[in-house]
């Protein structure tokens, strides 16, 4: 049974999505994060929250950009997921482009951060905050300045002196369940953001937005069972054809090789009729060259 839109806290990227689209809600979240002032952030709704064929999925992450231009871009992630650095660096590396793509010198990239809002530790030491710029390894005195930062934060921190309270308070409340996340915090920004998390709850068109949503993850993971299924057999017959040739000898590298490139289950099935038929190594090799 698929999830409603009321059992969601702001730990689901969706609601995440929804709440900052204000962008008074965003901004006062970037200050805390980066322990900055920004007058004014501008909050692009047609890169948040929304389903883009493009890019082959689903995208949920918030992007603003403030008055000085600076770029943000923050993801929540309620679970664990593999290579979180290769994909921080993706989203550093989109950024740029749409930069350089309207026209732009690289020497007029913003600076820009990009920040992932974790329930869990990414890197195990119990930090709420990593920071990660790029420094010279022979001496970390001496800065690349390429002026974009990467920040991990931690729901299961437990270095509470050396960040914000402010800051702790939130992430406390990104770690909360359904039930816990409606308890008093005593923090004004996380009280706002309780009333915004009920706003969309009532508001129907949020509603009809999150089940769309909800009905294009379906068909994602449909098609990639799908996929998947039809990777698990194409593998098999390729593995059954490789124990057949076996039989007839030693495998030549080529062959081999030219066998782990095909990706069609049909002539791989058909190869295997060919080897069943050849009485050498030669002989299918031959063959299949025809």
């Amino acid at each position: 049974m698929g999830r409603k839109l009321r059992e969601l806290t702001i730990k689901d990227d969706f609601m995440f999505g929804a709440v900052m689209s204000d962008p008074e809600n965003c901004r006062e979240l970037l200050e805390m994060i980066l322990s900055i002032s920004i007058d004014r952030i501008e909050v692009s709704k047609e890169k948040s929250m929304v389903y883009h064929p493009e890019y082959k999925g689903v995208r949920l992450d918030v992007y603003a950009r403030d008055e000085e231009n600076t770029c943000y871009n923050v993801e929540m992630q309620a679970s664990r997921r593999p290579v979180l650095g290769k994909r921080s660096r993706y989203y550093q590396s989109q950024m740029d482009m749409e930069m350089l793509q309207s026209g732009r010198d690289y020497e007029e990239l913003p600076k820009s951060f990009v920040v992932f809002i974790c329930d869990f530790d990414p890197f195990g030491k119990e930090l709420y905050r990593y920071t990660f710029k790029m420094k010279c390894e022979e001496d970390v005195n001496v800065e690349l300045e390429d002026a974009r930062q990467i920040i991990f934060l931690s729901t299961q921190g437990k270095n509470r002196e050396e960040v914000p309270k402010e800051l702790v308070t939130f992430l406390e409340y990104v770690k909360a369940d359904l039930e816990e996340s409606q308890k008093d915090f005593h923090n004004s920004y996380v009280r706002r953001l309780q009333d915004s998390v009920q706003r969309v709850k009532a508001n129907r068109e949020m509603e009809e937005r999150f089940m769309l949503l909800e009905e294009k993850l379906k068909e994602e993971r449909a098609e990639g069972e799908k996929i998947g299924w039809k990777l698990g057999q194409t593998q098999g017959a390729r593995d059954m054809l490789l124990k057949m040739l076996e039989i007839l000898g030693e495998i030549p590298e080529p062959i081999r090789e030219k066998i782990t490139s095909v990706s069609e289950q049909e002539t791989l099935m058909d190869w295997a009729k060919i080897a069943v038929q050849s009485a050498s190594m030669e002989e299918f090799v031959k063959k299949i060259s025809e």
